[in-house]
């Protein structure tokens, strides 16, 4: 049986370990020995705390054995994004500054989901300080796709994506401000959710008003992925953004009726994140799916002027109060894309940033007068299919060349402006074998409706059973 344990769900595997069919050091071992077997060719896992994995296995195992109550995680193996603070164990955010740093205390979401259950592996590779959606870094090197190793795996939860394709650990948490939990969902065929801002509340410390990163979970199912919601989600006193609702509201049934949903449909975000023609051959004959669910679908999008010109604000002042100092001090340890998003920081004006809150503040009005008359936007997840892993990014999307390392994520990041659930789901291959993700939209606050309709997506399609040939099994 252990020979399979790698491949199966997490709400099975949790199912699994709670009847004692199988033990937490079993499952353990299966993902330490796929992990050994696989991890060379895909680098998703960069630092492995196998020891302190099997010992709290057999904690695990010990307390059911006394017929202890047992938390919604119990014995499931999960390695943390190289971002998360790990106590005791390195979290080098990507950064040669860092690559022997050891923090001496969890992030919150760290801590919330060993608390629920979850056996700390190690981490998963990222970019430098999570900047961009392909991840390499100076310290670990390039996380490569495990469906294609010569392409990207995207990012910046790269590492966690090509983990949960590859068979290493059955869940993983991630980040996502411009599509970092989205992105490396739809190039490695797994799901990933980027939840409402406050949802999931962040380790406080920097901007506690901050709602363009979010902290969020990724899964192989959708299922999967609301399981490793609720361990994540519910109050904290600490941020002033957090949502009320204890995360337990997302571990329910997922099955829902969608005849009579009213779904809009945009393959370029109205004109403004064109996709290269390869996506949309995989995407655009997904919509009969919905109509065969009952859905009536029709071709429309919210109004997103400004929306570009304020997430790069937005995010490059982000950037410069997270690591201006940086700038100043070891700026040679920075690789240059990121410098020069500091550097857009540092030259934005009291002006440029009214203007971006402003502009914010018309999108989500607009965003709600848009969901008054819509129960879901579908939408590419990314503009492009995973690129080659020797590139820092795309050098041209929908035949246009880029200009920057961003300009090929504007279909993730535009979405990430108006502070909306988004749900990437597998959504089918290209004729080349590469994965392409289908982005589910909801309106603020509708996490789980967003999670319900993915859900039924899946269950129709099946598009995430295929798994990679890595290692002779798939």
């Amino acid at each position: 049986m252990t020979d399979a344990l790698h491949h199966l769900d997490a709400t099975d595997l949790a199912a699994r370990l709670r009847r004692r069919e199988i033990s937490a050091r079993e499952v353990v071992q299966a993902h330490l020995d796929r992990i050994e077997q696989v991890n060379p060719a895909v680098n998703a896992i960069v630092t492995l705390d196998a020891e302190g994995a099997l010992a709290a296995a057999a904690e695990a195992d010990a307390r059911l054995a006394r017929g202890s109550e047992v938390p919604p995680l119990h014995g499931l193996p999960i390695a943390f994004k190289d971002t998360h603070l790990t106590r005791g164990l390195r979290t080098t955010f990507g950064s040669p500054l860092f690559a022997d740093h050891v923090p001496d205390e969890d992030d919150v979401v760290v801590d919330r989901l060993q608390r629920a259950g979850a056996i700390r592996l190690g981490k998963t590779n990222v970019p430098e300080f999570a900047a961009g959606s392909h991840t390499f870094n100076r310290v670990f090197g390039t996380t490569r796709n495990p469906y294609d190793p010569s392409r990207s795996a995207g990012g910046s939860s790269g590492g966690a994506a090509a983990a949960l394709a590859a068979g290493l650990q059955p869940l993983a948490d991630g980040s996502d401000m411009g599509g970092s939990l989205r992105n490396p969902a739809s190039f490695c065929n797994v799901v990933g959710l980027r939840p409402t801002p406050g949802r999931v509340p962040p380790q406080p410390g920097g901007d506690l008003w901050d709602t363009l990163s979010v902290p969020g979970p990724m899964g192989r199912t959708v299922a999967d992925t609301a399981l490793l919601l609720s361990a994540m989600a519910g109050p904290d006193p600490r941020c002033p953004i957090a949502l009320e609702t204890p995360g337990a509201a997302f571990r329910v049934p997922l099955d829902r009726e969608l005849r009579g949903l009213r779904v809009a449909w945009t393959p370029d975000l109205g004109g403004a994140a064109p996709a290269d023609p390869d996506v949309l051959a995989v995407l655009e004959p997904q919509l009969r799916v919905l109509e065969e669910l009952g859905c009536r679908v029709d071709f429309a999008c919210p109004d997103l002027t400004g929306a570009d010109e304020t997430f790069r604000t937005l995010r490059a002042h982000s950037f410069d109060l997270a690591l201006g100092s940086l700038l100043d001090t070891d700026r040679e340890a920075l690789k240059p894309s990121l410098a020069r998003n500091v550097e857009e920081g540092r030259r934005l004006t009291t002006a440029d940033l009214v203007t971006a809150t402003a502009t914010r503040s018309r999108l989500h009005l607009g965003t709600l007068d848009f969901f008054s008359r819509y129960d879901l936007l579908l939408a590419p997840v990314s503009q492009v299919t995973p690129f080659d892993a020797e590139l820092e990014y795309p050098q041209e999307v929908a035949g246009r060349p880029t200009e920057t390392y961003l300009d090929w994520m504007r279909s993730a990041y535009l979405v990430s402006v108006l502070g909306v659930p988004a749900l990437s789901v597998p959504a089918g291959f290209t004729p080349a074998g590469l994965p392409v993700g289908l982005q589910f939209i909801g309106a603020p606050r509708a996490d789980l409706a967003v999670l319900q309709a993915g859900h039924a997506y899946e269950r129709a399609t099946r598009h995430g059973r295929r798994r990679p040939g890595l290692g002779g099994a798939r």
